[in-house]
Order: C-alpha cells, then sequence, then structure tokens
C-alpha cells in the first residue's frame, strides 16, 4: 500500500529536503507541500493525505493550531510533528491535540520513513523511554486554578470498566500491547480491543493521549521500579 504523505514546513530547504529524502522510499508518495498551517485545510481536500509532517513554529497559522483544527474534522490524517526539541512544551500540546507522535528535524531519513509507515499502520511514534520523558515535563507544569488536571483525568478514567482501566495504566506505563497481554493475563488481541474501546469511550485518538490522561490521573508511576 502506497502512503500519501503532505509535507507542511515554512522553510523551503526543510520542505525540499524531506522532498528528496522520503521520495525515494517505493512505499511513499509525496503528494503536496505547504509552507504554513493555513494552507493545512485545503491540501489535506485536495490531496486525501494519510499522513502529515507538521511543522511546528510557522508564522501565520503554527502547526500545534493547525493540528487541533485538522484532528478535530472526522476521518483526518494522522499527523507526524516536527520539532528540534525531545519534551519542548508545544510537543505535548500537539500530542494532545491528537498529534501520533513526533520527529526531530534532524532524524536520519530511515527513520523518519520508518515513523510514517508505523503512524500509517495506526502505532504511535513515542518509545516508551520518550513517553516517560515528557510524561515528566507534563508534571512540571502548574494546575489549572479553576479544577486539577488530577481531578479531571481522574473522573475520566472512571467512565472506564475495571479492566479498561488496568490496560489504560499499563498503556500509561509505556507497555506494549503483547507486554500488557503477558501482564494481565490475556491475549494481544483482546488488549487490542480494550485499546480501541478505551479510545472511544473517552474520545481519544491514539495511545499517547490515554498515557497523558494516566499521568495527569497521577497513575503513570503507580508500581513502577525503574
Amino acid at each position: 500500500m502506497t502512503i500519501r504523505l503532505l509535507i507542511v514546513d515554512d522553510d523551503p530547504l526543510v520542505r525540499a529536503g524531506l522532498t528528496f529524502m522520503l521520495g525515494g522510499a517505493e512505499d511513499l508518495e509525496i503528494v503536496g507541500e505547504g509552507a504554513d498551517g493555513r494552507e493545512v485545510p485545503e491540501l489535506v481536500a485536495r490531496h486525501a493525505p494519510d499522513v502529515v509532517l507538521m511543522d511546528i513554529r510557522m508564522p501565520h497559522v503554527d502547526g500545534l493550531t493547525a493540528t487541533e483544527r485538522l484532528r478535530a474534522r472526522p476521518g483526518a490524517p494522522e499527523v507526524v510533528v516536527l520539532t528540534t526539541f525531545h519534551a519542548d512544551e508545544q510537543v505535548l500540546r500537539a500530542l494532545r491535540a491528537g498529534a501520533a507522535g513526533f520527529v526531530l528535524k534532524d532524524t536520519p531519513p530511515a527513520e523518519i520513513v520508518g515513523a510514517v509507515r508505523r503512524v500509517a499502520a495506526g502505532d504511535p511514534v513515542l518509545s516508551p523511554a520518550v513517553t516517560r520523558q515528557l510524561m515528566t515535563h507534563v508534571a512540571e507544569r502548574p494546575e489549572p486554578p479553576e479544577r486539577s488536571r488530577r481531578a479531571t483525568a481522574t473522573a475520566r478514567l472512571a467512565q472506564l470498566a475495571d479492566r479498561e482501566r488496568e490496560v489504560a495504566v499499563a498503556v500509561g506505563h509505556g507497555r506494549s500491547n503483547a507486554e500488557i497481554a503477558a501482564e494481565l493475563y490475556m491475549g494481544v488481541p483482546t488488549v487490542k480491543a480494550h485499546v480501541s474501546r478505551i479510545l472511544a469511550r473517552l474520545g481519544l485518538n491514539n495511545r499517547v493521549q490515554i498515557a497523558l490522561l494516566v499521568h495527569d490521573a497521577g497513575l503513570a508511576d503507580a508500581d513502577e521500579s525503574d
């Protein structure tokens, strides 16, 4: 299957470099390029990409706003944000908005191709180590004055059945489906079904958002012994 890819970055040299590097992959097709987030809706409607590589910092409509608007639409393509930071506050906002992950701009071409393939297949582009790093960064943020982030997250997780909550917490610990299956004594297909129900019940886009919610509820470090 050919993966249709849209590249959005305000730097023409970056766009040219990504097009050159990624265009050589047999299963990737660069269907369009954009220089600003305000172009994204039209480009997506015109080219129907499977994945959007989205720069964060752009002059008019930034990649965060563009991601939030795009992922709020039904049938939206997956988004991978391009950044120069591992745990930047803006990356966290993009992940909360529904981005499937992020890649650094100096990432080797083969790894970017791999990231696009994983996202197109429905897998987030975040290793457990990077997920934990992002969680630590989230923990340093002040809570909203009107209601704590923890209380909000706890209330949302309370909507889950007991088994679904166990799976959600395991996702928050950075476990893979196979690891969750072994830990909770269930089959991998059952784990996948639980994850799908969690996403649907809580209105989330991907596993990264489950992990962030679990962390916000104060459950990400429970029973961990790193």
